[in-house]
């Protein structure tokens, strides 16, 4: 597994599909819909010792997480690891990257403490995977409800559902890596049932975004794919269009969001169990820090976590003040 260092260099978009090693890397959907099969990835390296001492000061401790690209546990991942370090004394915070599969793996060998981006139900196969080494925390971080599909900037406000595309001035789909489960449901199921004549065009998650961003610009009609959390949310004005006919399966429903730690982390270290479990995001929140990150330098995304705690510390208090009254149990 690539470790990177305490700044986080080496923060990959989400949407991103390879590795620095050109293995592919999949894409949020595929991991979502692959199951136990793309659990036996292998792990390409550990992410240190686990947990920290039970009892005593957090001085000395030290918390490791699994993270993968995705944005929103690049996001959580840093505002964890800015609060530990900075809040509750910690003397490192190891964040190591590598993929779905594997972080359940880490997790539950005791590599890593804890991963902070389980999707459910999408991913209870790793968890099954990976057996009574991994535990997840019952509720989640995330309080916004998932979102996941086709979808227009606001002021195409005649676009409402799929089957409106046809007249919607636009002859494309513009998509993300052609690998995504989305992206074949759409060639396959979508455009053929409601016989659209709009292309889809494989552009990747980066090379979207900026389209978008141009079209946006120039409030030219664009149809693309967006998701939720993600700070696209924050930044522009969009609706993801209904599915009638539910071309697309259950691929678009909602998920919860969880953390998954390893089984003795909560008597290891009560304090960082219980930092993560008091953690809680709002979908402005999530966007809000997301884009915070994005605007701060995606190479560094500690400098947006910090700058985002900075402005929200009625946020994240309460999830300090768990951990203290753990450290003082």
């Amino acid at each position: 597994m690539l470790e990177l260092e305490a700044t986080g260099k080496g923060y990959m978009n989400m949407g991103e599909n390879r590795d620095t090693g050109g293995r592919r890397r999949f894409s949020r959907k595929e991991f979502l819909s692959l199951g136990a099969g793309a659990g036996g990835l292998a792990v390409l390296g550990g992410c240190g010792s686990a947990g920290g001492a039970a009892s005593g000061s957090s001085a000395n401790k030290t918390l490791s997480l699994s993270y993968i690209t995705w944005d929103e546990d690049v996001a959580n991942s840093n505002v964890i690891k800015a609060l530990a370090e900075n809040d509750l004394g910690y003397k490192n915070v190891k964040l190591t990257l590598g993929d779905v599969g594997p972080a359940f793996q880490s997790v539950a060998k005791g590599d890593a403490d804890a991963f902070l981006d389980a999707w459910m139900p999408g991913h209870q196969e790793y968890l099954n995977k990976v057996g009574k080494g991994a535990v997840l925390l019952k509720n989640p971080w995330y309080e916004g409800s998932t979102q996941y599909g086709i979808a227009v900037p606001d002021y195409m406000k005649n676009i409402k559902t799929i089957s409106d595309l046809n007249k919607s001035g636009v002859d494309a789909i513009t998509g993300i890596e052609p690998g995504a489960l989305l992206m074949d449901r759409i060639k396959n199921n979508v455009i053929p049932e409601y016989n659209l004549k709009l292309k889809l065009l494989s552009s990747g998650t980066a090379a979207m975004l900026a389209a978008l961003e141009r079209a946006y610009k120039r409030k030219e009609p664009f149809v693309f794919l967006g998701w939720s959390p993600h700070w696209m949310n924050a930044k522009y004005d969009f609706h993801y269009l209904k599915d009638p006919k539910d071309a697309m399966g259950n691929i678009d429903d909602p998920a919860t969001l969880h953390a998954v730690v390893n089984k003795d982390f909560k008597s290891k270290d009560p304090v960082g169990y219980a930092l993560i479990n008091a953690m809680r995001f709002t979908k402005p929140q999530m966007d809000e820090l997301e884009l915070m990150i994005n605007k701060k330098g995606k190479n560094d995304p500690m400098k947006g976590a910090k700058a985002w705690i900075k402005e929200n510390r009625s946020v994240v208090e309460p999830w300090i003040k768990a951990a203290k009254k753990a450290k003082k149990a």
